[in-house]
């Protein structure tokens, strides 16, 4: 792991990291602010998953956690959305595929299925990097995202867990086997056999049987991709099928963007503080 950058920040330490990964076959670059009461001891770790066209950049520069984070004692972990570099598969003037939008699947069709392993990335790799690098008590995980990574949080707390004490999301992608813009990025990731994109679709998993006991999602009404890409009242019907509780709050004029996001980034961390104990 070789270290970019650290800045202080509210009394803790705000990173950004690189490593060579085994999972996406090239460097990936990931953010992590460390609290000031982790120079006690081991403290819980919360995951951020970013959406469309997103680094880890995106939310350490707009998403206003670390206050926050330092007050409450909470690493945040910012990975990125994609593999990146020089012959990596991609889709320049397609900004819902590829560079960008990993969508937190294996890819199983080639040429994308070297590189584009988020899922076991953000699942498997990353966490054991973060144990093994920082002072991190992974006994007390937490996973939050937006948008595209709204429904990688959603999808992998669903398939974990016993790993995650809590999962919220803003505006998270509900169904992205039918969305529009997320459909497209499943079949060339994983083929046009419709059964293997149940994996990492929210609302079915949860008809699959896959459990988690509570999810918290924001989403504002003037947010333009609602009707056609995000949809929540699909994960509200699936979570009420299943008893999973769901509160869903619909913020009146909020759009897509990290003003948004920053300004219920308060009511998620105190959230999962109080889930991670």
């Amino acid at each position: 792991m070789k270290t970019i950058s650290t800045s202080k920040s509210h009394g803790g330490i705000q990173g950004v990291h690189a490593h060579a990964s085994d999972a996406c076959a090239c460097d990936m670059t990931f953010a992590v602010f460390v609290p000031p009461q982790a120079k006690d001891g081991p403290v819980p770790v919360l995951w951020y998953l970013s959406g469309l066209t997103c680094t880890h950049a995106n939310v350490m520069d707009k998403g206003e956690y670390r206050r926050l984070a330092a007050e409450l004692g909470l690493i945040v972990v910012c990975p990125d959305t994609s593999p990146r570099g020089e012959g990596i598969p991609d889709e320049n003037d397609n900004w819902q595929f590829g560079s960008g939008a990993g969508f937190y699947v294996d890819a199983t069709q080639e040429p994308f299925a070297k590189n584009y392993r988020m899922y076991s990335y953000i699942t498997e790799e990353l966490p054991a990097l973060i144990a093994a690098n920082f002072p991190a008590d992974m006994s007390r995980q937490a996973i939050f995202g937006h948008s595209m990574g709204g429904h990688g949080a959603l999808t992998i707390a669903l398939k974990h867990p016993g790993r995650f004490k809590s999962c919220s999301a803003f505006a998270p992608i509900a169904q992205p086997s039918t969305a529009g813009w997320s459909k497209p990025a499943l079949e060339k990731y994983l083929g046009t056999d419709e059964a293997s994109w149940r994996a990492y679709d929210t609302t079915l998993l949860i008809g699959d049987g896959r459990r988690f006991p509570e999810f918290l999602v924001d989403q504002g009404t003037a947010d333009g991709f609602l009707q056609e890409g995000l949809r929540p009242w699909l994960l509200e019907e699936a979570c009420g099928k299943a008893g999973i509780g769901l509160t869903l709050r619909m913020q009146d004029g909020y759009d897509h963007s990290y003003n948004f996001i920053s300004t219920f980034m308060d009511d998620h961390l105190r959230w999962h503080a109080q889930r991670l104990g």
